[in-house]
C-alpha cells in the first residue's frame, strides 16, 4: 500500500501518506495490547483491560438505573397527583348533588306555600264578599226583628237592651 500511496498524483499522495502513517500506528498499538493481554506475566493488564470496559458498562448501567429510578418517582408522583384529583372531583360531585337535592326540596316547600297562600287569599277575598253584603244587610234584618210580632210580646227588659246595644254597634260599624 505504501507503494501504491508513492505512486499516486502529489494532491493524492499526501492524504494517503497520512492516512497510512495513522493506520499503522493504530496497528502498532494494537499489536502491543494483544501481546500484553496474551503474556501470561500480565495478567492483571489483562484484568485491567477488561475491568475497564466493565467499568464503562456498570457506569452506563447506574445512569440508566438512576435515570430510570427517577422516572418511576416521577410516574408514582403523578399517580399521587391524579388520586387526590380524582378524589376531590368526588367530593366536589357529592357536594353537588348534595345542593341540587337541597334546592329541589326547597322549591317545592315554596311552590306548596305559594298554593296555600292562592288558596287562602281566595278564601279572604270570599269572605270579605260575603261580610261586605251582610254588613248593609244586618241593621236591617234587626229592625225587622225588633219589630216583629215575637218581640213585641216579649216583655222582658233584658232582651229589650241587649237588642239595643247590638242596634248600636251595627250602625256604628256601618258607618265607618
Amino acid at each position: 500500500m505504501d507503494l501504491e500511496a508513492r505512486s499516486l498524483q502529489p494532491s493524492l499522495k499526501a492524504n494517503l501518506l497520512v492516512k497510512l502513517r495513522e493506520y499503522k500506528s493504530d496497528l502498532n498499538n494494537l499489536k502491543r495490547e494483544v501481546k500484553k493481554a496474551s503474556s501470561v506475566d500480565s495478567q492483571t493488564a489483562r484484568d485491567e483491560l477488561l475491568e475497564s470496559g466493565m467499568s464503562d458498562a456498570l457506569m452506563a448501567s447506574a445512569d440508566q438505573r438512576g435515570r430510570l429510578l427517577m422516572s418511576t418517582e416521577r410516574l408514582n408522583q403523578s399517580s399521587g397527583l391524579i388520586k387526590e384529583s380524582r378524589r376531590t372531583i368526588l367530593e366536589t360531585e357529592e357536594l353537588g348533588v348534595s345542593i341540587l337535592q337541597d334546592l329541589h326540596q326547597q322549591r317545592q316547600t315554596l311552590l306548596h306555600t305559594h298554593d296555600t297562600i292562592l288558596t287562602d287569599l281566595s278564601s279572604t277575598l270570599e269572605i270579605h264578599t260575603i261580610l261586605t253584603s251582610e254588613r248593609s244587610r244586618l241593621p236591617h234584618r234587626i229592625l225587622q226583628y225588633l219589630t216583629s210580632p215575637c218581640t213585641m210580646l216579649c216583655s222582658c227588659l233584658h232582651y229589650q237592651i241587649i237588642a239595643a246595644v247590638i242596634i248600636n254597634k251595627i250602625s256604628f260599624c256601618c258607618s265607618k
